[in-house]
């Protein structure tokens, strides 16, 4: 078991993650969202966006995004640290709030509370044990071509469609391959305890480097596809979906078992990921980036 400590810096870590990526997705969002449609899977879509300074602001964020996530995934594990960031659309809804100045109802109220209730009821009822820090190979490979499968078939499917449905599916396989990057993350993070020496002759490090980029490129054409509202919602719930199957098929992370935890452990996952499906509906979010609108700061008197 981790001692409290390492816990409550895991929490926060993550928590502090969760922020910078909410507010790195906003000015990326605003940053990308000008860019014509036929920009869409081509890398025009990045250089348009690394002139303009809110996006590259948002970039910025980001990277500091994966410190922290690296930080609380060295002292905890994929199935704590991933559910946390789920606290990005509270983040998302404070910082539009704040920058539209538009009234909170009770959608917004109502997902913001299941979200913390649900987070904290998960943790509360499954307990999640340390598992092994380095991955097994077979595990580890299996999950590789799962996953690269998945984000393949997604990608295929954004192709076609509504614009909601186009940001969905994109959304969805940048959420699954964060998810993975994440495993690679704490593996290589693992490894750095035995000093800096033989990290790098193992692959997950520049394992990482590609599958950021790929989620990350991803990750824009879903923000320019479509709502926001779609995107980061289907990202942010898909995210930790993933990262608990990763978490308990390649590092053993396990929960608490009996039908009781179980089934508490299900229903507060629900409840979490019910919150964060009534965030991304919320005005707040998808009011504003309606066909024709885009994302403009209210200036402050």
């Amino acid at each position: 078991m981790q001692p409290a400590i390492e816990l409550d810096m895991v929490y926060v870590l993550a928590a502090l993650a969760a922020l910078a990526s909410a507010a790195g997705g906003v000015l990326q969002r605003m940053g990308v969202e000008a860019a014509p449609p036929e920009h869409t899977m081509r890398l025009r879509l990045l250089t348009d966006a690394l002139r303009r300074g809110i996006w590259l602001l948002g970039f910025a964020l980001l990277l500091v995004t994966f410190g922290l996530q690296a930080s609380a995934l060295r002292f905890g594990d994929l199935t704590v640290v991933q559910p946390l960031l789920t606290l990005d659309l509270l983040y998302v809804i404070v910082i539009l709030k704040v920058a539209f100045r538009t009234p909170l109802g009770w959608r917004e109220g109502l997902g913001s509370a299941a979200i913390v209730i649900g987070l904290v009821a998960f943790i509360v009822s499954a307990a999640p044990a340390l598992g092994k820090g380095i991955p097994a190979s077979r595990p580890l490979a299996e999950t590789s071509i799962a996953v690269g499968l998945v984000a393949i078939g997604l990608v295929v499917g954004a192709h076609f469609g509504p614009r909601w449905w186009r940001a969905t599916a994109f959304g969805a396989a940048a959420g699954t391959l964060f998810a993975y990057n994440a495993c690679l993350t704490k593996a290589t993070a693992t490894l750095v305890t035995g000093g800096w020496g033989h990290v790098f002759t193992h692959w997950e490090p520049y394992a990482i480097g590609i599958t950021g980029a790929a989620g990350f490129f991803l990750l824009q054409n879903a923000l320019h596809a479509g709502p926001i509202a779609a995107s980061r919602a289907t990202m942010v719930m898909v995210n930790p979906v993933v990262s608990i199957i990763i978490g308990t098929v390649v590092f053993d992370e396990h929960f608490r078992g009996g039908p009781g935890f179980i089934a508490a452990e299900v229903a507060s996952l629900a409840v979490m990921l019910g919150g964060a499906f009534l965030l991304a509906q919320s005005p707040l979010v998808a009011a504003s980036t309606l066909e024709g609108e885009r994302l403009r700061p209210v200036a402050v008197a």
